[in-house]
């Protein structure tokens, strides 16, 4: 066969081939080129230094911002957790809430920012002077914008006597500090309810403030007025639920002074040398109130009317008059539970003018009216 043939004339080409190949192969030194990969592979040893040192430098960094991110929330919002922030807030490490825009919730006191944690600027002597503590505590933070509730006076019905009255609630957006907001426009504003009324015109507020469990509502001027021994009790509450609804804040006791110091009495009967506590709602505020729609509203003719209500088996009466035609709508609806304050509501359909809504509680007793609140709508 021709692979035995060692004079094949194909196998003599292919040896002269490969003898010309391995001819032109010329064997060299290898050691400096393993030398210089090895020093090549230790380089990245000689910057480890420089990454650190610029690790460090951007954690300051992160952590300087941080700092101040933390120091502008405090100056500029309140902290009222989820109530201010709302969905996909977040907090700082050390649990203050970044700078934000308060919601319609009413905000509480928030820390109070000292020299020691205000960032060095040339206005912190200012900031400390404005919302640190103070001789009358720590006053309220301010925000931009808040929803609070006033309390007013209203005739109790179905009471022999013509002082009786209870506490009724309306709701007010203010900026600034809420609880001073809200007891200013108790003291100096008319409430759009012409059957709501308050005994503290002529009354000054200068300031709200809180320290060691006590919040203090200082005037500059309070009223003068002598008033009988149960209103007076009333109108005390009338203060404390507008401020403790302000601050969101039911158990904390106030305490009433006037420039700085305590008052004997308060509309001539009060004791308010010491602080004064929440009284009961059943005891203070009207049985029924209707919460929408509100005083003057112009509505379509489907109206839904609602409100809230402690009454005896859970029923709220109700009657709705035409004031222009003298036509009238009368009947009953239900709480959500009873003997308890839970709300109620009711739709009717009007036809346009005027209309007056009552909403009333009925004695078990004697099937006299026990209380009542109302509102006035011009439907279209």
């Amino acid at each position: 066969m021709n692979d035995q043939n060692p004079n094949d004339p194909f196998d003599e080409l292919m040896r002269r081939a490969l003898r010309d190949e391995a001819d032109r192969i010329e064997p060299a030194d290898a050691l400096p080129e393993i030398r210089a990969r090895a020093h090549a592979q230790r380089r990245p040893v000689a910057r480890r230094p420089w990454l650190l040192t610029a690790g460090v430098a951007a954690l300051g960094t992160a952590a300087a911002v941080g700092a101040f991110t933390v120091f502008n929330g405090n100056d500029t919002t309140a902290n009222d957790g989820d109530a201010v922030a709302g969905p996909g807030t977040t907090t700082s490490a050390t649990g203050v809430l970044p700078s934000q825009t308060p919601s319609v919730a009413s905000p509480a006191p928030s820390p109070v920012p000292t020299a020691a944690t205000q960032p060095p600027t040339a206005s912190t002597s200012a900031a400390v002077k404005t919302v640190g503590p103070t001789a009358g505590g720590v006053p309220e933070q301010p925000v931009r914008s808040a929803l609070v509730p006033v309390y007013w006076l209203g005739q109790q019905v179905g009471v022999p006597k013509k002082s009786a009255a209870k506490l009724y609630r309306t709701w007010a957006k203010v900026s600034g500090r809420p609880a001073e907001e809200a007891v200013r426009i108790m003291t100096t504003k008319q409430p759009e309810d012409p059957d709501y009324y308050s005994v503290w015109r002529g009354a000054a507020v200068n300031r709200v403030t809180r320290s060691d469990g006590v919040v203090t509502v200082d005037f500059k001027q309070l009223p003068k007025t002598d008033l009988d021994p149960d209103l007076a009790k009333v109108a005390a509450q009338q203060l404390i639920y507008t401020v403790q609804g302000a601050l969101q804040d039911d158990t904390t006791s106030i305490q009433v002074t006037q420039a700085g110091r305590a008052v004997q009495k308060l509309f001539g009967q009060v004791d308010t040398s010491t602080p004064l506590g929440r009284a009961q709602a059943a005891d203070v505020q009207a049985l029924v109130w209707i919460t929408s729609p509100s005083e003057g509203a112009v509505t379509g003719g489907k109206v839904t009317v609602q409100g809230t209500a402690s009454a005896f088996e859970a029923t709220v009466n109700y009657q709705l008059t035409n004031l222009k035609t003298r036509e009238t709508k009368k009947s009953f609806t239900t709480t959500t539970e009873g003997q308890k304050f839970s709300p109620f509501a009711f739709s009717v359909s009007l036809t346009p003018g005027p209309w007056q809504i009552e909403a009333y509680l009925i004695s078990d007793a004697d099937g006299s009216v026990t209380n009542t609140d109302s509102k006035t709508i011009l439907v279209k």
